[in-house]
């Protein structure tokens, strides 16, 4: 039984954890990339596991970060691509995550918290990639308090 399991055992009956995405960035994202344990959401929570995005393929998501249902929320740590550049790397040994359509405001009382971007898993590699039913928003900080326009990313996966 994996740890996750055994965590989801103990929650009481009908717990979902389905947090909004300014309470993702605000309440989660905001409070890992500062190191703060003391704010209102679960800072070592279970809910919100570490995984490497790069060497982890969609499929194997469930096991690794799955508290019920089919969401799984994680952190991952963004990879550049080049070491000098600013594109990120989103591939994996069986495919890759693409963007698709625009990048989404998160707001928080009116105010810029941060951006949510939706990518698709495309399996083989671009441009020859075969599209999957697997989706992923991608959480970043964005707005007045961002302490310098930080690298950690926050994502929630959504499989249809």
């Amino acid at each position: 039984m994996s740890f996750l399991s055994m965590v989801e055992a103990q929650l009481p009956p009908g717990f979902r954890f389905h947090p909004r995405d300014d309470e993702l960035i605000c309440d989660y994202l905001a409070a890992k990339v500062t190191g703060d344990r003391s704010g209102g959401g679960f800072w070592g929570s279970p809910m919100m596991v570490d995984v490497d995005l790069n060497k982890c393929e969609p499929w194997d998501l469930p096991e690794m970060a799955c508290v019920g249902g089919k969401e799984w929320y994680f952190f991952s740590l963004r990879d550049r691509k080049y070491a000098t550049g600013q594109r990120t790397n989103r591939a994996t040994l069986s495919g890759y995550w693409k963007a698709t359509g625009k990048d989404r405001l998160v707001a928080r009382k009116g105010m810029l918290v941060g951006m949510r971007k939706t990518l698709v898993f495309y399996q083989g590699r671009a441009p020859k990639g075969k599209k999957t039913d697997w989706v992923m928003h991608e959480y970043r900080m964005e707005g007045p308090g961002d302490p310098s326009k930080l690298s950690f990313k926050g994502q929630k996966e959504v499989v249809d």
